[in-house]
């Protein structure tokens, strides 16, 4: 059967590639194939998962215990407690699970390279890795950045405020329900300048356009803040609100530097 010509605009000229690169990827697919193929990496994904989970929570007691430090340090005389029976073995499993979404990060990121990779060119590939590394320890970055600039003045504020009319005695799942979504968005939120990054090196969006859009940005750094952390206190939203400032800032830079025309 004999191959189709590449397409020709209306100059009759064949398209080109914006690098001026040879297109090298894996053979053309029917719907059904690509499906069947994401099919495969789901299950991939699901079982690394599993397995990532089985492996925490053999030590989920010990990192339950170091949460849980920042706010035994801001407030000694806190105390947890359940108040119904799942509650308690319920907030265990939740901590498993968060540690188990960061053990099979890479499985999560290595199988979404191989389902993509072959319908990029050749100077596409050249950044999806670095990104891909860099969407990793940026997220890493951002747990410990909560946890250690975040978290203990958010305790010091939260289990401190009016103890002379009530003590901190606080449900295990409200405590580690509260930490594991600030350390998970925080986290989140400092792939931000990696992800301005990609969206402007595949001409997406421009550095330019994103300093028009400082108005929006300022603002919408501390509604972002306000949905991360379930607390209306301004230490905690201004402690996540100027690093998303600055995250943003970060990315506006990588995009004038590296980004390419529309």
């Amino acid at each position: 059967m004999a191959t189709q010509a590449p397409p020709k605009d209306p100059e009759g000229a064949p398209p080109e590639n914006p690098e001026n690169e040879p297109f090298d990827g894996g053979k053309p697919m029917t719907l059904l194939e690509h499906l069947l193929e994401l099919r495969t990496r789901l299950i991939w994904c699901a079982i690394s998962l599993v397995l990532a989970v089985i492996i925490s929570s053999v030590i989920t007691n010990d990192v339950m215990r170091f949460l849980l430090e920042p706010a035994k340090k801001a407030a000694p005389s806190l105390t947890l407690q359940f108040t119904a029976p799942t509650e308690s073995i319920a907030t265990y499993f939740q901590v498993a699970l968060m540690c188990g979404l960061i053990l099979a990060m890479p499985m999560f990121i290595y199988q979404t390279l191989m389902f993509v990779l072959p319908a990029l060119t050749p100077q596409e590939k050249r950044w999806v890795l670095p990104l891909c590394g860099g969407i990793l320890i940026s997220f890493l970055i951002g747990v410990a950045f909560s946890f250690d600039v975040i978290l203990p003045p958010s305790a010091g504020v939260l289990f401190n405020f009016n103890t002379d009319i009530a003590h901190a005695d606080i449900q295990i799942g409200k405590y580690y329900g509260f930490v594991t979504r600030l350390l998970f968005w925080v986290g989140v939120t400092f792939e931000l300048p990696i992800f301005i990054l990609a969206l402007a090196r595949f001409g997406l969006i421009t550095g330019r356009q994103l300093l028009g859009w400082w108005r929006f940005a300022i603002p919408g750094a501390f509604v972002l803040s306000a949905v991360i952390t379930p607390t209306i206190d301004p230490v905690t939203q201004t402690l996540v609100a100027a690093p998303i400032i600055v995250l943003w800032l970060m990315g506006v830079g990588l995009a004038l530097l590296f980004g390419r025309p529309r």
